[in-house]
């Protein structure tokens, strides 16, 4: 006797609750019980377990090759044992099969089959799940927060389990279990343990998804959008274009009254969101991206192609503003155009233009003209001209190979002879950090730590600050406090 069930009906029922192909299932079950099968008689034993649909059973079945000289009992046997009790007509080299009484497989083959199945039936459920989830990368779903494992978020999508990182989380929120939530699909993975789907909500393509569906613009391929700068639950810039020179492409993601941007933030949480406009032009575009007014806030950009760079120079007065808080505002920015931006005040900049031609025209023999093409190609002191090759030098305007050599030897001797004079001189030269209010041994340690730049202090910690200037802890404290002061007063 096989083991006996009524298998059609489990099969046809367990592949309805599982969406599970027949095929699938009849395999898991002959799998099962061969490994139960061998367990009972024996691993050395030729064995096959097949599914018989005309009795609705499962046959396990011994096979054995006939030979004339037996050396394994288990799987061989004699002519005359074939003969008398498999086939009397069957010769040597025959494959001969019996079905064995399966009944008598024990509890512990049971559970090992039982074991199997269950194995074979997960790993069915996994390769439904990839099949259907893999061409949904990038998709939003919604979906239920089911529990909790170690910081990510277990969520229930209906059909089957799906992860939410804790790296993909917005730090500030805070679900409870039995929450809707909506995401991302932002990656399928066949081979993890726990669930293969996994989703984002800090992902800038979320934000992208999100106002797809609020602004039909967008889905309609009116409106673009270029790009996503975010950090997700504080703020977020996304830069937009208009395909029909007739539709607006911030007012139609802001929406009437603001209505469409608010429907964003508010599944974001209050995340705040600037719209931009996106431009062709390099400058133009990050001049956008810094202000609401652009260009009319920004007083000169300087643009670095090969290092990717802008150093965008606007008034005092909006210093504060281009940079944000803990410089939040240009780190958008940056991330959003592509390109590195230092933000930079007018005053320091000014400054430092000057103390550079007067650098340069300190060098004896040179004269007004000679002096600012220097400055032109980027030699701004007389260290830079006394270091410079030859070749270098020969490659400004005006000036030759012979004049080049020249020009080196005065800067080298001037500045050995004027070393002291220029140290004094540039411990005292004015930045962005003499708009703070500290006091000047503090400034001081700042610039020659390399931070003459509020821009640069502005994401820093008071404990990071320690580590990489060496101050103490309450010096610190001071220059955080003097720097947040500076941008609150500023925006105010």
């Amino acid at each position: 006797m096989g083991i006996r069930f009524d298998l059609d009906q489990i099969i046809s029922q367990v592949g309805r609750d599982k969406g599970i192909k027949k095929e699938v299932l009849v395999q898991a079950l002959e799998s099962a019980v061969l490994s139960a099968a061998k367990k009972h008689f024996g691993h050395n034993r030729n064995l096959e377990a097949t599914y018989n649909t005309d009795l609705g059973e499962i046959e396990v079945i011994e096979f054995r090759t006939v030979v004339d000289d037996v050396k394994d009992s288990a799987t061989q046997m004699t002519l005359a044992e074939a003969r008398k009790e498999y086939d009397s007509e069957c010769e040597v080299g025959d494959e001969l099969g019996r079905k064995l009484d399966a009944s008598v497989l024990g509890r512990i083959a049971a559970q090992t089959a039982k074991q199997v199945i269950t194995q074979k039936l997960r790993d069915a459920e996994r390769d439904n799940i990839f099949t259907e989830y893999h061409d949904r990368k990038g998709e939003l779903v919604n979906g239920i927060v089911q529990r909790f494992d170690r910081g990510n978020i277990i969520v229930n999508l209906g059909r089957t389990d799906a992860v939410l990182p804790e790296r993909e989380q917005i730090k500030k929120e805070r679900y409870r279990q039995g929450d809707r939530i909506r995401s991302m699909i932002l990656d399928i993975d066949p081979n993890s343990r726990g669930s293969q789907i996994v989703l984002t909500r800090s992902h800038p393509e979320f934000m992208r998804k999100l106002f797809s569906v609020e602004v039909p613009e967008i889905a309609e391929n009116i409106v673009e959008i270029k790009s996503v700068g975010r950090e997700p639950g504080e703020r977020a810039k996304i830069a937009v274009y208009s395909n029909d020179p007739s539709v607006d492409a911030t007012g139609a993601c802001i929406g009437i009254k603001g209505c469409r941007v608010q429907a964003v933030s508010t599944e974001l949480r209050g995340e705040k969101i600037d719209i931009v406009a996106w431009y062709a032009d390099a400058p133009s575009f990050v001049a956008k991206a810094l202000f609401q007014d652009g260009s009319k806030d920004v007083e000169r950009i300087f643009v670095d192609e090969e290092e990717h760079s802008m150093e965008v120079v606007v008034a005092d007065a909006k210093l504060a503003q281009a940079i944000g808080r803990k410089g939040l505002n240009v780190k958008l920015a940056s991330k959003l155009t592509g390109w590195r931006i230092d933000v930079r005040s007018q005053t320091a900049v000014e400054e430092e233009q000057r103390r550079a031609r007067t650098a340069l025209e300190s060098i004896p023999g040179i004269g007004f003209t000679e002096a600012e093409f220097l400055f032109q190609y980027g030699y701004q002191s007389v260290n830079d001209v006394a270091n410079a090759s030859p070749e270098d030098l020969s490659s400004v305007e005006g000036i030759d190979a012979a004049r080049a050599n020249e020009l080196i030897g005065f800067a080298q001797k001037y500045l050995d002879e004027h070393r002291d004079a220029y140290a004094e001189e540039d411990a005292h030269r004015i930045t962005d950090i003499d708009q703070l209010i500290l006091p000047q041994d503090l400034k001081d340690i700042l610039s020659v730590c390399g931070y003459d730049r509020i821009q640069s202090l502005a994401a820093l910690s008071a404990k990071e600050l320690c580590e990489q200037t060496g101050m103490q802890v309450r010096d610190s404290e001071k220059v955080v406090d003097a720097v947040e002061k500076f941008l609150r007063a500023q925006q105010e």
